[in-house]
């Protein structure tokens, strides 16, 4: 059975630093592109990051772009999104998702094969 698990989540005061994690269990991430959304009470899951499968690709929204790092360990079929400088409006739950494709597939979530179930990120003082 194919499963994202995301871990790291937590609570952090602004300005602070979180490194999330996606694993795979059951498929090997290495033909896999990896995006990361994320998703506020009340608002629209919003797509913030991804890697292609060879990591020779990067997009990043506007929202976090010098902030967050993604990267990847295929031998450890995992993906990192390093957050920094983290503000209260980050505050919400974040997905991985992987999608088979070539390059990256962008950060529209309809793209994306197989979600994890989620890591709630709560930035306050």
């Amino acid at each position: 059975q194919l499963q994202l698990v995301e871990s790291g989540g937590g609570l952090v005061q602004p300005g602070g630093s979180l490194r999330l994690s996606c694993a795979a269990s059951g498929f090997t991430l290495d033909y896999y592109a990896i995006g990361w959304f994320r998703q506020a009470p009340g608002k629209e899951r919003e797509g913030v990051s991804c890697i292609s499968s060879s990591s020779g690709s990067t997009i990043y929204a506007d929202s976090v772009k010098g902030r967050f790092t993604i990267s990847r360990d295929n031998a450890k079929s995992t993906v990192y999104l390093q957050m920094n400088s983290l503000k209260p409006e980050d505050t919400a739950v974040y997905y991985c998702a992987a999608a088979r494709v070539a390059g990256v597939p962008g950060l529209r979530w309809f793209r994306y094969d197989y979600w994890g179930q989620g890591t709630q990120v709560t930035v306050s003082s």
